[in-house]
């Protein structure tokens, strides 16, 4: 098969496409044709090693694991003898996990595996644009267990993240207040944003109006600021997190009522059950900004380091 293989960290060029094995299934495996994967902003960090810290799981000098891409939507075409949930034919989309491996023709799975059936009316393209950003936004979204009404500021509500948090905050009944640069603003409002708060015109630090929940999907919002316009038991959530600011989380949870949620996203199958069935009634659609070939893919991963990419950036396969 045809896969997109980064031997060494770097820039973009150091993704090429080659001819590899195409994988086998175990008895409790299915192997899907990818139809469609994304390009998000952890695959490109894993590409350049950002931060350094990364090597020390993903290999010292070069990648253990060749091809990245984390997110897909394909079809089922074999299946191990003990395979129940899925037969061959079967539409799905999700999530590959650690593993990686979604920049290529195929990719092998257990059954387990962060799957759903992908809705009918959506398309590969679309359902692949759901996964990065859908499990980690609703797996925040869930920690702050907002009750209907509660208010709800979405900063960088543009982004991967940003775009299911807004929709995922609506549904589950939340006043959501979305903060991206001019150009996202009408984009957010589409999205069901009750207020949109353009950061190059005005601080949401200083207009005087607290939240019950403010969801940073970024990691570029001021800390000690945003804790100032959260209610006296409000929650932060911080969806892309360094250091610093989870020893600073760990601080405000231990010292106050406000409590803050960081770190890594679990992802489950359920969740995912769940986004498709959000996406087959309309609830949840899909942001997608550009669509490459997957022999433009470092061109993809150039656009997307420029860190101004409205929602996801798609890889077709088809």
């Amino acid at each position: 098969m045809i896969a997109a293989v980064y031997e060494n960290y770097g820039a973009p060029e150091v993704l090429q496409l080659k001819e590899v094995p195409t994988p086998t299934q175990n008895r409790d495996e299915i192997l899907v044709k990818i139809h469609a994967t994304a390009v998000s902003s952890g695959d490109c960090r894993l590409r350049r090693a950002d931060p350094f810290a990364v090597r020390f799981f993903f290999g010292l000098l070069r990648p253990k694991k060749g091809i990245l891409g984390g997110a897909l939507a394909g079809e089922v075409v074999a299946v191990g003898e003990t395979v129940k949930k899925f037969k061959v034919g079967d539409p799905v989309f999700g999530t590959t996990g650690l593993s990686f491996g979604a920049y290529a023709e195929f990719k092998n799975l257990p059954e387990t595996a962060v799957l759903a059936k992908k809705p009918v009316a959506v398309s590969y393209e679309q359902a692949a644009a759901i996964p990065f950003g859908g499990t980690a936004a609703l797996h925040f979204l869930k920690k702050a267990n907002i009750q209907r009404g509660q208010k709800v500021l979405i900063y960088g509500a543009s982004g991967a993240i940003g775009t299911a948090a807004v929709q995922l905050a609506k549904y589950f009944g939340a006043e959501v207040t979305g903060v991206c640069s001019t150009t996202n603003v009408a984009m957010v409002k589409s999205l069901g944003a009750d207020k949109v708060i353009d950061y190059t015109k005005e601080d949401f630090t200083k207009s005087g109006e607290t939240y019950d929940v403010v969801f940073d999907t970024v990691g570029k919002a001021p800390y000690s600021s945003v804790l100032k316009v959260l209610n006296k038991s409000g929650i932060l959530l911080l969806g892309a997190a360094e250091p610093p600011q989870m020893l600073q989380a760990l601080w405000t949870s231990l010292t106050s009522k406000q409590k803050v949620f960081t770190g890594m996203i679990s992802e489950t199958a359920e969740d995912m059950a769940f986004l498709a069935q959000l996406m087959e009634t309309a609830r949840l659609k899909s942001t997608i900004d550009k669509t490459y070939s997957l022999a433009q893919i470092a061109a993809a991963h150039r656009y997307v380091d420029g860190g101004h990419k409205k929602g996801n950036v798609v890889i077709s396969l088809a």
